[in-house]
């Protein structure tokens, strides 16, 4: 067993509230119909390699501690592995709407956290695989790598061994949940530990000072720098920057955008910056033309994006990010004006002072009453525009099941703001998952159109 961190605790109480549920669902798109025993295998394969696919959360009464990953003893494959059909010739359009009516559907609480499913019918034979998990489990950067335990190289590798046979029944030495006397004693044990580590810390800083009082002024500066840090990052208080996408509801519209990879990084090198760079400038171009269509003028909008924190040698699947919160214009029209706005906007933001301490926050926020941090964090989210997210995946053909991967595309928890994009990089293709709230994004169409337009006048000096 193991204990979720603050971060993650604070996701899963948060789950309380509809709008700001947090998990997400990637939507990858085969060339055909894959093996169904073979992909059955994989995924039972990946419970044993990957505990928390295997595990349910088991939460302390009055929320003393984070609640704990507990080996479910009951788990059942054909729970979570599910297959639908379209009527075929199934198109994309219907795809999305599918995904995005199951992915309404909260996971159950009292299982583990992850459904994936299969979609027949799609036009020119293809096949869908729907994979919902939720944050706890992972953040972006984990999910790949999660996501990596269920493909393979080649279509049919030699060393396949879970291909060869049909998954034994799950091995029968799970750890059963403990007593509830168990669950509250492990609970208060954690409490007192953590409340520990917070007061020697203290202690320890105010030792430190002592000894060192020449760096007294040093020391009150970067206060300072990190107080002014933390009102940008953490508690905003000006309202988000665009009118048409002040609506929020519980409904979601799924889109997707293809960009071809080779000629971004040739545009992105050219311009003095990163893939990333352009890719919010793209963004940032389609945004700010929406909002011309709208009838409304804005120069800029709050983006939230996460930025990882993984360090090598640590646990790659759990979460490890800080939610960046960062000013980009939506002006020049000029590509290559606004790019060199948002290289800069996206570097003094990577270098903000409260990213590197938003471990140290996390339990100071997870014991408060429910009420209080979904009112705050619905405060919070009122502050943010929109999100994005960049994720790095295969420069090379993936398979599921004997068949390739021809597309991939997550879709991330909108968390409360009007859209997230997320895009990820794979072969020569960046694919990007746009999950929308109708209520902010009124014509979806018109975004799209938007995203086109950006992205080409983006791209012109490549062709």
């Amino acid at each position: 067993m193991s204990r979720m961190s603050e971060a993650e605790a604070i996701m899963w109480t948060l789950d309380k509230d509809p709008a700001l549920r947090s998990d997400f669902t990637n939507i990858t798109v085969l060339e055909g119909p894959p093996d169904e025993d073979r992909v059955r295998a994989k995924v039972a394969a990946a419970t044993d390699a990957i505990p928390r696919l295997r595990q349910r959360v088991v939460a302390p009464p009055l929320r003393i501690a984070p609640p704990e990953w507990c080996d479910d003893p009951t788990l059942d494959l054909d729970y979570h592995l599910r297959k639908v059909a379209l009527p075929a010739p199934g198109s994309m359009r219907e795809l999305l709407d599918l995904a995005g009516a199951i992915s309404s559907t909260p996971l159950d609480r009292s299982r583990p956290l992850w459904e994936f499913t299969l979609v027949e019918g799609l036009e020119g034979g293809r096949t869908a695989l729907l994979q919902q998990i939720h944050h706890t489990i992972t953040d972006g950067v984990g999910g790949l790598r999660l996501s990596l335990s269920l493909v393979d190289l080649e279509p049919d590798p030699a060393d396949d061994s879970t291909a060869a046979q049909a998954p034994p029944e799950r091995r029968r030495d799970l750890i059963e949940r403990g007593s509830p006397l168990d669950v509250v004693g492990g609970a208060v044990a954690h409490a007192i530990r953590s409340n520990a580590r917070l007061a020697a810390r203290g202690l320890g800083a105010l030792a430190d000072a002592a000894r060192h009082p020449s760096e007294a002024p040093k020391r009150a500066a970067d206060c300072w720098a990190l107080a002014g840090s933390l009102r940008r990052q953490a508690l905003v208080t000006d309202s988000a920057h665009s009118t048409p996408l002040a609506s929020r509801s519980l409904r979601r519209r799924y889109e997707v955008f293809q960009v071809p990879l080779r000629a971004a990084k040739e545009v992105a090198s050219r311009l003095g910056g990163t893939l990333n760079d352009l890719y919010v400038t793209g963004l940032t171009g389609a945004l700010g033309a929406y909002h011309e269509r709208m009838g409304a003028s804005c120069d800029e909008l709050r983006m939230a994006m996460p930025v990882d924190l993984r360090i090598a040698g640590g646990d790659t699947a759990a979460n490890q990010f800080a939610p960046a919160r960062v000013l980009v214009p939506t002006r020049p029209e000029d590509p290559a004006e606004r790019f060199a706005l948002v290289h800069e906007a996206l570097r003094s933001a990577r270098s903000e002072p409260a990213l590197g301490i938003v471990g140290s926050l996390t339990p100071l926020l997870a014991p408060l009453p429910t009420s209080v941090l979904v009112r705050f964090t619905r405060s919070q989210a009122r502050t943010i525009d929109f999100a994005a997210s960049n994720l790095r995946g295969s420069p090379v053909p993936l398979y599921v099941g004997g068949r390739q991967i021809v597309a991939s595309y997550p879709m991330g928890p909108r968390s409360g703001v009007a859209l997230n994009v997320t895009l990820l990089s794979y072969c020569d293709s960046l694919d990007m998952g746009i999950n929308i709230d109708p209520a902010a994004i009124t014509d979806s169409g018109a975004l799209m159109g938007a995203m086109t337009e950006s992205f080409d006048a983006l791209l012109a000096g490549s062709l």
